[in-house]
C-alpha cells in the first residue's frame, strides 16, 4: 500500500512537471530521420556565403541589406512550401520600432568645484536618449548606487529607500559577487547583471540618468563591442503617449570612472568592495552631470521572418514548437583596416542558415509521410543586435500564445570548424527537457556540457530569453570547446581567438576553408530534439523553483 502511494505521488509529479516516465524511449520517426541525415552543408554553406556577402552591407536592421536579407529568407520558404506563419497571411511579422542615432555634437559632462573629468564622445563613453527627440538635456547629481539591484528574494536593495528621482545613477555591471549558487547564481550571471535590468530598474527609481561602468570581465566583451554596437542607429520599441524615458544612458570606461571617482574624492576599487556588501548604501559622489544628446530619431519598420508547417495532429497542431535564428546584424559602421561591413557571417548567418536547412528536413520529412503532431514555426528574427527586439515583439504579439508554445530552441553564432563533440543546452537545466537532450547524446555521440563562462550571462542575450521571460521553456544550443580531431585547448583557442578578433567587427567573414560538417551536426541534433518535443504528449515546462516557471503556469491558466 505504502509503495504503491509512492509510486502515485511519482507519476503525478512527473505529470506536472513535463517529464517522461520513460525517459530513454524517445525516438524520430525513419523517415523523418532520414530526412535529418540528409540535411547537406552545401546548401548551409550556399546560405551564409550569401547572408554574409558584402552585397547585403552587414545586414542592418533598417537598412537595405537587412530588408534584402528578410526577403532571401521569405522567399526561401516560400520555395521549400512553408506555409506563411504571420497573422496577415504573409511571411512577414512587422515590427515597429524607433531607430536612433547619437551624433556627434553629443557631449557629457562630469564636473565639481574642484575640476571637471574630460570625456571624449565614443573613445571614453557611448550614449544616447530614449526620449525620442533631437535634443535631450538634462543636469543632475550623480549618485553611485552599486550594482543598481533590488533582488527581495536574496536580501539585497541598493537603494536602501533613498530616493534617487531626478539623478543620474552610477552602477556597476554584472551581480554581487559570490560562490554560492542559491546567492545570485554565484559564478552564473543572473538577469539583476544584465545592462538591461539597470536601465530598467533606473527608469524605476525615477531617475534622469543611468551610467555603467565598463569592465570587459563584468560585460564579458570588451569596449570596442560597445563603441561597435552604440556608434550606429540603435532600434527600440517605440514608447506609448505620455511614457516615461531615461534622457540618459551610457557605458564609460573602467579608465574614466577611475578618474571620476579621484576628481570625487573618493577611490573605484574600495566602493567596488563596499558594493558587494549587503549594507550598501548609495554614495552621493558630489558630482553634477551634464549631458546634452543629439540624435537622429526615425520611424524604423523590420519584420521577423516566419514559416509555419502546420502539425499532423488536430489536437495538438495549434500548439508549436519554434526554431529561432537572428538574420539581423551591425549593418556597416566604424572602418578597420579598411573595411566598414560588419558581415556577421559567424552572427548570425550561421544560425539561419541552419534555421533554413532544418526547415528543407522538415519539409522532406512531410513529404514522405512523416510529419509532426504539434506545428513548427520557423522564425528567422529582427533586430536581435539591437536588444532582442524582434523576439521581444514576437513574445507580445504572437502568432502562438505562449501557453501553446511547446518550447523555443535558438540557434546564435556557431563555429564552422567542424564536428563539435561537446554542445551546451543554454538554459536546458532549468527546464524539463533534460532527458530529450539526454536521449539526443546518445543518439548523436556528443557530450552535454555546462555553460563555459557562465559570468557572461549568455542566456540573457539571444532571443531565447524573450520567450522564457513569457513563460516558453527556451533553450540556446552552442558549441563546446571539443572539436572532432581537436583537444579541448585548441577549441577554446577558436572561441577566444572569435571574442577578441572578429565578434561585433568587420572580420567576421565568410571563409571558404569553413568546414560545414559541425553546422551539418547541429542541425542533424536541433531537428530531432524539436521533433521530439513536438511529439510528446506533454508539455515541456521549468523545473520547480525557476524564476520563469510562474509565468508557464500563468500562460496555461489563462489559456494565453
Amino acid at each position: 500500500m505504502r509503495r504503491t502511494a509512492i509510486l502515485s505521488s511519482l507519476f503525478a509529479i512527473l505529470a506536472l512537471s513535463g517529464v517522461s516516465a520513460e525517459q530513454g524511449s524517445y525516438s524520430v520517426p525513419r523517415k523523418a530521420r532520414g530526412a535529418l541525415d540528409a540535411m547537406s552543408g552545401d546548401r548551409m554553406r550556399a546560405h551564409l556565403k550569401f547572408l554574409a556577402s558584402d552585397l547585403l552591407e552587414g545586414r542592418g536592421t533598417g537598412q537595405r541589406g537587412g530588408e534584402v536579407a528578410a526577403s532571401y529568407i521569405a522567399t526561401q520558404f516560400e520555395l521549400m512550401g512553408l506555409k506563411p506563419g504571420a497573422a496577415d497571411g504573409t511571411y512577414y511579422q512587422k515590427v515597429p520600432l524607433m531607430g536612433i542615432t547619437t551624433e556627434s555634437g553629443t557631449r557629457l559632462g562630469l564636473a565639481n568645484a574642484r575640476g571637471s573629468v574630460p570625456m571624449r564622445f565614443l573613445e571614453d563613453y557611448v550614449a544616447w536618449s530614449r526620449t525620442e527627440e533631437r535634443t535631450t538635456d538634462q543636469k543632475s547629481d550623480l549618485v553611485f548606487v552599486g550594482y543598481g539591484i533590488v533582488a527581495p528574494e536574496f536580501g539585497w536593495d541598493d537603494y536602501k529607500g533613498v530616493d534617487v528621482a531626478g539623478k543620474t545613477l552610477l552602477m556597476l555591471v554584472n551581480d554581487p559577487p559570490s560562490p554560492d549558487p542559491k546567492f545570485f547564481g554565484g559564478p552564473a550571471l543572473t538577469y539583476y547583471g544584465r545592462w538591461t535590468y539597470k536601465f530598467e530598474m533606473g527608469l524605476k527609481k525615477g531617475a534622469n540618468g543611468v551610467i555603467l561602468i565598463h569592465t570587459t570581465p563584468s560585460a564579458g566583451y570588451g569596449f570596442n563591442v560597445v563603441q561597435n554596437s552604440w556608434s550606429k542607429e540603435q532600434p527600440f520599441v517605440g514608447r506609448a503617449p505620455g511614457e516615461r524615458a531615461l534622457k540618459l544612458e551610457s557605458w564609460i570606461t573602467e579608465s574614466k570612472a577611475k578618474e571620476l571617482f579621484h576628481l570625487a574624492g573618493k577611490d573605484l576599487d574600495k566602493e567596488r568592495e563596499a558594493a558587494a556588501r549587503r549594507d550598501f548604501h548609495p554614495l552621493p559622489m558630489g558630482l553634477t552631470v551634464t549631458s546634452h544628446i543629439l540624435s537622429k530619431v526615425r520611424p524604423v519598420e523590420t519584420a521577423n521572418v516566419l514559416g509555419l508547417l502546420e502539425g499532423s495532429d488536430p489536437s495538438k497542431s495549434r500548439e508549436a514548437v519554434i526554431f529561432t535564428a537572428h538574420y539581423d546584424h551591425l549593418g556597416i559602421g566604424k572602418s578597420e583596416k579598411g573595411d566598414n561591413i560588419f558581415n556577421g557571417a559567424v552572427d548570425n548567418a550561421s544560425g539561419v542558415s541552419i534555421l533554413l536547412e532544418l526547415a528543407h528536413a522538415y519539409l522532406e520529412a512531410a513529404a514522405h509521410g512523416a510529419r509532426p503532431a504539434r506545428s513548427i514555426l520557423f522564425m528567422a528574427a529582427a533586430a536581435e543586435e539591437g536588444g532582442l527586439r524582434g523576439s521581444q515583439y514576437y513574445a507580445t504579439h504572437p502568432t502562438f500564445p505562449p501557453g501553446k508554445i511547446a518550447a523555443d530552441l535558438n540557434i546564435d553564432g556557431i563555429q564552422v570548424v567542424g564536428k563539435a563533440m561537446e554542445y551546451t543546452f543554454l538554459g536546458s537545466d532549468k527546464t524539463t527537457m533534460g532527458p530529450i537532450i539526454t536521449w539526443a547524446e546518445k543518439e548523436y555521440d556528443f557530450k552535454n556540457v555546462p555553460d563555459p563562462e557562465p559570468g557572461q550571462g549568455s542566456y540573457y542575450r539571444s532571443d531565447h530569453f524573450n520567450f522564457a521571460k513569457v513563460g516558453v521553456p527556451a533553450v540556446s544550443i552552442d558549441q563546446g570547446d571539443k572539436f572532432e580531431g581537436k583537444d579541448a585547448a585548441w577549441g577554446k583557442k577558436v572561441w577566444e581567438d572569435y571574442n577578441e578578433n572578429r565578434y561585433h567587427r568587420p572580420s567576421d567573414e565568410y571563409d571558404p576553408a569553413w568546414d560545414f560538417s559541425g553546422l551539418v551536426k547541429l542541425a542533424r541534433i536541433s531537428g530531432a530534439i524539436g521533433w521530439v518535443i513536438a511529439s510528446e504528449d506533454r508539455l515541456p515546462s521549468w523545473r520547480p523553483g525557476d524564476e520563469f516557471l510562474a509565468a508557464r503556469q500563468a500562460s496555461w491558466k489563462t489559456g494565453s
